[in-house]
């Protein structure tokens, strides 16, 4: 009998636990390296929603002004603070180049199909394995204050249901209040109900299906860092790591945001920046949201996760910055003290921070290195990567082991195919 093949995965988020579980589904052995703690990172502390409504990028036409307005303000729900980053600034400028309908809509059909895909794996592998993660299918409100921007964002989605097929429920005053009682009383206009979304408790799903991992015979190695790439010629023979050298046939990099720190190991300057967001956990407030909420106009989420409540989102574009900032921490606080007649519990149990793996067209890059045929990058997922990740560890996959692909691989290549 011949030996199976052997894959190391670089990367132990979520995107990296749904390679390893897909890979070890078709056969080979698998290792998966963290050079911290499994899912310790962006995976942790977000808000854990699972959207297939988010179709559509931030590159829409009018992203535009909203980015230039927060070069100048530093203290809004998106901040951008280049100073003399220079690469924050040409990905500013790709950013900038995507803002047009058309780039717009080709990304969105993209992300339809992963979004899709994963939301339907989610309930397979959930069911199928037991993972107690508090997972519910209540879908998600985007919510609005005022009937302006509520009809602002009614006319974009009649314009996206000729693109996509998209099922939500249009709720106004009272009939939004009856849906949602935990809203204060004249606080908001409407909101859309997304109803095919879940969420999920994050940190539960990633101690649950690592659990599944070790059961299904994957080897995981936690503070386990890698140095770089033993190669012949155009093939990677074996990476060197802190606890020494792992050799495989095939590797996976799913290193999220701080990807571009192996631009040289991995022969390309990858289009990624970190987009910080921040979080804070808390016990359940007496009154407790039934269901996940996006407050549009001011970017805040809200997630009852049954044992604990979290508000969370902004996004700052301010390089690798590592300081837990109070002001944007306030600004959950003053977003959710907007809408909700009780808007935190007694008990913070934690205030958080994480980088969000941002390329400029919105679209993750899944496709092997221009130096290593048998290295293959399965980052840059954005603000989805708990939203996408099944559907990416299917597909990473289905590509290492030569199997049809269960959906179009070619948007997530890069260079860009179309």
């Amino acid at each position: 009998m011949t030996e199976p093949q052997r894959v190391v995965i670089v990367g132990g988020g979520i995107i990296g636990i749904a390679s390893a579980y897909f890979l070890r589904k078709a056969g080979l052995e698998v290792t998966l390296i963290d050079q911290d703690r499994m899912g310790a990172a962006c995976s942790h502390g977000n808000c854990g929603l699972i959207s297939p409504s988010h179709i559509l990028p931030l590159t829409q036409p009018g992203a535009l002004p909203q980015g230039f307005k927060a070069l100048f303000q530093s203290n809004g729900p998106l901040r951008i603070s280049p100073g003399l980053n220079f690469s924050l600034w040409a990905w500013l400028l790709k950013f900038a180049s995507h803002c047009n309908k058309s780039d717009m809509y080709r990304t969105g059909h993209a992300r339809h199909a992963i979004l899709d895909s994963s939301r339907a794996l989610y309930e397979q592998i959930i069911n199928e394995h037991g993972i107690e993660c508090h997972f519910k299918t209540d879908g998600c409100l985007f919510v609005f204050r005022d009937e302006e921007h509520f009809d602002e964002h009614a006319k974009l989605l009649a314009t996206v249901e000729k693109e996509y097929d998209v099922k939500y429920d249009s709720l106004v005053g009272d009939e939004l209040l009856k849906k949602e009682p935990a809203f204060k009383p004249g606080a908001t206009y409407g909101a859309f109900h997304y109803k095919p979304d879940g969420h999920l408790r994050p940190d539960k799903l990633i101690q649950g299906w690592l659990q599944v991992l070790r059961d299904m015979g994957v080897t995981l190695l936690e503070h386990c860092k890698m140095t770089s790439f033993d190669a012949d010629g155009g093939q990677a023979r074996a990476i060197q790591t802190s606890q020494g050298p792992l050799e495989a046939d095939h590797f996976v990099v799913a290193t999220g945001p701080v990807t571009p720190f192996l631009n040289k190991q991995l022969g390309f300057n990858v289009p990624i920046q970190p987009g910080k967001g921040y979080s804070i956990t808390t016990s359940c407030p007496s009154i407790t949201p039934k269901h996940p909420m996006i407050c549009e106009q001011d970017r805040v989420a809200i997630t009852p996760m049954t044992s604990v409540f979290r508000i969370g989102s902004t996004m700052e574009f301010a390089g690798y910055n590592t300081k837990l900032s109070p002001k944007r921490l306030q600004l959950l606080r003053n977003g959710a003290t907007k809408y909700l007649r009780e808007p935190f519990g007694e008990e913070v149990i934690e205030e958080w921070y994480g980088w969000r793996p941002m390329t400029p067209d919105g679209k993750a890059i899944i496709d092997f290195t221009p130096k290593y045929k048998n290295v293959l990058l399965a980052a840059g997922h954005n603000m989805l990567g708990l939203s996408m990740a099944p559907a990416t560890g299917r597909l990473v996959a289905e590509i290492l082991t030569d199997q049809p692909q269960h959906m179009d691989w070619t948007p997530f290549r890069y260079p860009r195919r179309n």
